[in-house]
């Protein structure tokens, strides 16, 4: 399976090209055009154009995501590293998904282990 990737301006743009040489599709923010934009600007597109999304905005884009019913997946790479530990990252995240599909299928609210009933 081919992923659709979208990667934050907060990554390196290096890791459209990692994708590409193991047969996904990406794009980055900064080459759409979508720099600086809210993070609530960012979900609209993510949306439209079904894409996984890799940040290192952990909270802020769990919360985001964590909203949508169904959604193609978020990739998230630790924050404050250089990009050649970016690349490395990125790259064990590849080979993790390898054909999996990233898609999100959540049917109901999730559960911790303060939810359940005895």
């Amino acid at each position: 399976m081919t992923a659709k990737l979208l990667i934050d301006e907060c990554l390196h743009t290096s890791l459209v090209e990692i994708a590409h040489a193991v047969g996904h599709l990406a794009d980055h923010v900064n080459h759409l055009g979508l720099g600086g934009s809210k993070d609530w600007q960012l979900m609209a597109t993510i949306r439209a154009q079904d894409y996984t999304f890799v940040t290192n905005n952990r909270s802020d884009f769990l919360v985001l995501h964590g909203h949508e019913p169904l959604h193609a997946g978020v990739v998230i790479i630790v924050p404050s590293v250089t990009p050649v530990r970016q690349r490395e990252l990125f790259t064990a995240a590849l080979k993790h998904i390898g054909t999996r599909d990233p898609t999100n299928c959540r049917r109901g609210p999730i559960r911790t282990k303060s939810d359940r009933m005895f």
